[in-house]
């Protein structure tokens, strides 16, 4: 039974992480596809680290995995502002939303 939900923790993960990397393929600006590529990689991450701590049932690798998912859950918020700070203030051309001529 413990084998299934590894596998089901692994395959939304993957699931997650395939929606994320579609995002930054298909999605029209650098913010949208920031914002994409954070949330959902980050979700695809802690689901196949859940996993993978539910695989090796053991106490240092949980530890790890936990570490690693706060570690995420704490950078990726700052790296993503940093990341469209950096695309406001170069002049990244963004997608118009109200058809307002430039």
């Amino acid at each position: 039974m413990i084998e299934v939900l590894i596998g089901c923790l692994a395959l939304v993960g993957a699931f997650f992480a395939f929606i994320a990397a579609l995002g930054i393929l298909r999605l029209p600006d650098v913010l949208v596809r920031m914002h994409a590529s954070t949330k959902a990689g980050t979700l695809a991450c802690g689901l196949i680290m859940a996993g993978a701590a539910l695989f090796f049932a053991d106490a240092t690798v949980t530890f790890r995995v936990i570490a690693i998912v706060l570690f995420l859950l704490l950078t990726a918020p700052v790296a993503a502002h940093m990341i469209g700070r950096a695309a406001v203030r170069t002049g990244v051309k963004l997608r118009n939303i109200h058809n307002q001529p430039d």
